[in-house]
């Protein structure tokens, strides 16, 4: 008899370790997520979502998760206020006290709440000096994963302009890397200046489309699916409470 139960036991425990991760609320933080699209980003066209695929994998590992629209090219003055406006509906639908902010490109800025000049490296260096929560103190580091105003910051980025060849935009990327003189970048944003908070990678093997799952799932296949950052980074939260 306790042969067969610990037979069943064991059978039980290797099925429960077979479960898909929604099943044991991976993704589950305790604060909705929202996601914030960068510069000209948009909702869908058609099928073509900004975040290609991600909020869907992210509810289906048992977050709660909303994608924000604010204007596709404006300062981030009025585009931070459009999200202000935007977390304040979504704490009044679920209730939330909080909301978790994760931003791509310019929705970086967005979440900070920056000026439009500090897209330049003159505005961003004055921005960075009058808020420094969360920034390196020394160059290409990392800061403080909890700043001084209560709010934990965390960031990521690829340096790989170009990753698959079926990618029709990924020549384009190659094409502006090469402003950047050989140092690490994404194809659009160097490395380092990625950099705020606990820095989890900057050399993924991505481009800046990648980063977002884009063109429609086309990235590098050598590289983790891009989703599976976003789904971490929930976990990573959610086992801070958040």
């Amino acid at each position: 008899m306790n042969k067969t139960i610990l037979k069943w036991l064991t059978v039980a425990m290797l099925a429960l370790s077979a479960l898909p991760s929604w099943a044991s609320g991976y993704a589950q933080t305790k604060y909705p997520i929202i996601l914030v699209h960068g510069l000209f980003g948009f909702d869908n066209i058609g099928p073509l979502e900004y975040f290609y695929g991600i909020p869907e994998d992210l509810r289906a590992n048992g977050a709660q998760v909303y994608v924000a629209q604010v204007a596709a090219a404006n300062s981030t003055e009025v585009r931070g206020e459009q999200l202000l406006t935007y977390v304040k509906q979504v704490l009044a639908v679920t209730g939330a006290s909080k909301v978790n902010l994760i931003g791509h490109s310019h929705g970086g800025p967005t979440v900070r709440y920056a000026a439009l000049n500090s897209l330049s490296s003159a505005g961003m260096a004055a921005f960075n000096a009058a808020h420094p929560e969360g920034l390196p103190t020394t160059s290409c580091g990392s800061g403080p994963e909890l700043a001084s105003n209560g709010v934990r910051y965390y960031s990521w980025s690829g340096a790989q302009p170009y990753t698959n060849a079926l990618d029709p935009l990924d020549p384009a990327l190659a094409l502006t890397a090469l402003v950047y003189n050989g140092a690490k970048n994404d194809g659009l944003v160097g490395s380092c200046s990625s950099h705020l908070g606990t820095v989890i990678r900057d050399d993924y093997g991505m481009n800046h489309l990648d980063e977002v799952n884009q063109t429609a799932g086309i990235v590098n296949w050598f590289e983790v699916d891009p989703k599976s950052v976003y789904r971490a980074q929930a976990n990573r939260l959610k086992n801070l409470g958040l």
